[in-house]
């Protein structure tokens, strides 16, 4: 081996030597246990990292789904304006008009007026806060999870018959299709004894799962001319609810948007409701990420004290090979590939079991949630009905380029002290 100072890096033999000493028993100088230690560790840490940006993903998603699917991406409404009586009020006179006027506006798909206010919803002894949305028929038919919800009872086609509501209103009056709820409002009429409030009855014909426990929970939709005939509004409304292409980048719109609204025009994005929750998401997924790969960094670490116990275990083996003529590169590559090799497979077998973790998330949960006896999920403080769950390439391969270089570059170290091992010291005693 004279000639090994003109061997190219990673040769043969160093694979060879490599592969010897990572599988060898703890009787014959190796670190079995110890490699498998390192190897479980690492695949653990790269499971857990990337179940848990998969988890954020899937959250985040599904949150903004939500939002996009049920909700105005701009709401359109007008400043407050003193009437001849000085009462003051923001409804908005000509709403057909202005609606027709934002359908005009470059990447605006719907424009819809709305009657919009928050009574009180009724059934045998049963009360609820609701928030009640006058629309017509044919703008309702243009909103994604009220038209095609996740689950859903009756027939919207019926709109203009009765009321629909959200399944976690009926599940709160303990209504179902066919049963009639009163709507109650305190701003009524005024009489010589005082305000008297506003009672309706209506059938409910349709009972939607937009996804959203706080939707599902206090919003219902009446016919528009119902509602304005109960609100007492009638042929104006309240505000305009606007989708536009590309919600994601709905301030591109806005200038339009506000042109087209006229000069008493204001608007509320959705990242005006939801933005705060969104920066919240942003900020804690910059954590789980940081907090990921202090674990992972953890499990490499047990790949330093595997190589500081091989380099031990095989002193008498590298004096030899030294002796041979194997260089410090030699030796070194040797070392780095033992401790690359347990890093890059436990990398690999972390990706897969998170992988597949993710995929089966839905049965998996299940399976907790029923040895836990239900209830692990609530609804009402996270505002979705299911833990949901994205396989993202970008987080996947984010995932392994952590692992893969801390496990290299920790690699190094014991490597390197392997690689600097005076032969002669080594061999003093043999």
């Amino acid at each position: 081996m004279s000639n090994s100072g003109s061997t190219p890096p990673f040769s043969r033999f160093e694979w060879m030597i490599a592969w010897r000493y990572v599988r060898a028993k703890r009787a014959e100088g190796g670190v079995s246990v110890m490699t498998w230690i390192s190897l479980i560790g690492i695949t653990l840490a790269v499971f857990a990292l990337v179940a848990t940006m998969s988890i954020r993903a899937g959250f985040r998603t599904d949150f903004v789904d939500t939002i996009l699917g049920a909700n105005a991406h701009v709401t359109v409404y007008q400043t407050l304006v003193a009437d001849d009586r000085g009462n003051v009020s923001r409804v908005i006179e000509n709403p057909d008009d202005m609606a027709a006027a934002l359908r005009a506006v470059d990447g605006v798909t719907r424009a819809a007026p709305l009657v919009r206010s928050q009574v009180m919803a009724n059934h045998a002894s049963a009360n609820a806060g609701v928030e009640v949305y006058g629309i017509s028929y044919d703008d309702l038919m243009t909103i994604p999870r009220i038209v095609e919800p996740e689950e859903s009872l009756g027939d919207i086609t019926q709109f203009e018959n009765g009321i629909a509501i959200g399944s976690g209103v009926a599940r709160e009056l303990g209504v179902t299709l066919g049963d009639k709820i009163k709507i109650i409002s305190p701003n009524g009429t005024r009489t010589a004894f005082g305000t008297s409030p506003r009672v309706s009855a209506y059938d409910v014909v349709y009972i939607f799962t937009a996804g959203r426990y706080d939707i599902d929970r206090t919003r219902v939709y009446l016919p528009m001319a119902e509602a304005q005939l109960f609100f007492d509004k009638d042929g104006v409304a309240d505000e305009i609810e606007v989708m536009v292409e590309d919600p994601e980048a709905v301030d591109d719109y806005l200038r339009d948007i506000l042109l087209a609204a006229g000069d008493r025009g204001l608007v509320w994005t959705w990242r005006d409701s939801a933005g705060s929750f969104l920066r919240a998401l942003t900020v804690e997924d910059n954590v789980m990420f940081v907090l990921m790969s202090i674990l992972v960094l953890i499990a490499s670490m047990n790949i330093i004290s595997g190589l500081i116990m091989l380099v031990k275990n095989k002193g008498r083996d590298i004096g030899i090979l030294r002796t041979m003529g194997l260089t410090e590169g030699s030796v070194l590559r040797v070392f780095f590939i033992c401790g690359a090799s347990i890093g890059t497979a436990g990398t690999i077998l972390g990706v897969i079991v998170g992988c597949l973790f993710v995929i089966y998330i839905d049965p998996i949960f299940s399976l907790i949630n029923y040895f836990s006896g239900g209830g692990v999920w609530d609804p009402s403080i996270r505002g979705i009905y299911h833990l949901p769950a994205e396989l993202n390439l970008k987080n996947v391969l984010a995932s392994m380029a952590l692992s893969l270089g801390l496990s290299w570059t920790i690699t190094l170290l014991p490597a390197r002290r392997a690689a600097r091992m005076n032969p002669v010291e080594a061999l003093r005693y043999e």
